[in-house]
């Protein structure tokens, strides 16, 4: 059985933006995408942070960690140059279905969760059909 283990929320670092340790159900934001998704964890690593499960670079996958953001816009992702959906605005959606390959970059690497670098809220992710998915909030305050 994991053993239960609470981190400090906050990480300092001189001259940077303050960053802070990402728990499950943080807000995520893609720049494609119409609508934000949180951030999910089948199962704790174990740690926790004001009661919450700690995320580590590897809560990445499509479908158990990371939803859909609603519809996607971008003209690189071959659903939406296909697509016979538009807006208002004229502009080609189609339903969102990320495609993410790799860890979430810029984790904290001297801070391990299960052997695993823990999710900062400065991370960032691709997604090879073009968009940008950024932590809009670490999910430390947000009731699920």
């Amino acid at each position: 059985m994991a053993q239960k283990q609470e981190l400090d929320t906050q990480i300092q670092s001189a001259g940077d933006a303050p960053k802070s340790y990402v728990v499950a159900g943080a807000i995520l934001k893609c720049n494609c995408g119409t609508q934000r998704t949180r951030l999910k964890i089948p199962f704790s690593h174990g740690v926790y942070i004001k009661g919450k499960a700690q995320m580590t670079v590897e809560d990445y996958i499509p479908g158990i960690h990371i939803g859909s953001f609603g519809n996607c816009s971008n003209p690189l992702n071959p659903a939406v140059e296909t697509s016979t959906m538009v807006d208002i605005y004229g502009v080609k959606k189609a339903p969102c279905m990320p495609v993410l390959t790799m860890p979430w970059l810029h984790g904290k690497g001297d801070t391990e969760v299960e052997g695993k670098a823990a999710l900062l809220s400065q991370c960032t992710h691709k997604c090879l059909h073009g968009g940008d998915i950024l932590i809009e909030d670490d999910g430390q305050q947000l009731d699920f």
